[in-house]
């Protein structure tokens, strides 16, 4: 591998430090719609950010011809801006549970994890609906090593995340 993921993982973890959970955060400081808004701003930009790292690592590590980089990176785009819904619940997966956590009913708690892993299956089945579209504008081995930089970025990223999400009480 040319270059380490690790700026893809010191990067998450701006985006990690920005988000507090809202038992964490300083309710006099600002109003709570206003502070909430505030924050939602901020974490948007830095999963741009984020993406933009992310592009960055995937082509420091995927060597691409001129003709394979014109017909790669529209299909990179698409499925990034794909991925990015799915991110976008994640992240109102994420808040839900922040703001709730620690009254969580049981009910509360079976629907989160539910959702939680209907989107793990639904990234799933976008890789596997983009694989063969990666397929036909790369050879085999450069069509594997992206999927292979590609998915050690988002893992690292998705530890990150879930490192920095408080453990359910019982």
């Amino acid at each position: 591998m040319k270059k380490p993921l690790l700026a893809v993982l010191a990067l998450s973890g701006v985006v990690l430090a920005a988000y507090q959970p809202a038992s964490a955060q300083n309710a006099a400081a600002q109003p709570a719609a206003n502070s909430q808004a505030a924050l939602d701003q901020n974490i948007e930009l830095m999963r741009k950010d984020i993406r933009s790292q992310k592009k960055q690592v995937v082509a420091a590590n995927v060597p691409l011809t001129d003709s394979e980089a014109q017909a790669f990176w529209p299909v990179y785009d698409q499925f990034t801006a794909e991925l990015t819904k799915l991110g976008d619940q994640r992240y109102a997966l994420i808040k839900d549970y922040a703001q709730g956590y620690s009254t969580m009913t049981d009910a509360q708690a079976d629907d989160w994890v539910k959702r939680l892993l209907k989107l793990d299956s639904e990234v799933v089945a976008l890789r596997m609906k983009y694989q063969p579209n990666f397929r036909k504008v790369l050879p085999p081995k450069k069509a594997l090593l992206f999927g292979q930089v590609e998915r050690q970025a988002q893992m690292m990223i998705d530890t990150a995340i879930a490192m920095q999400i408080p453990l359910a009480q019982p």
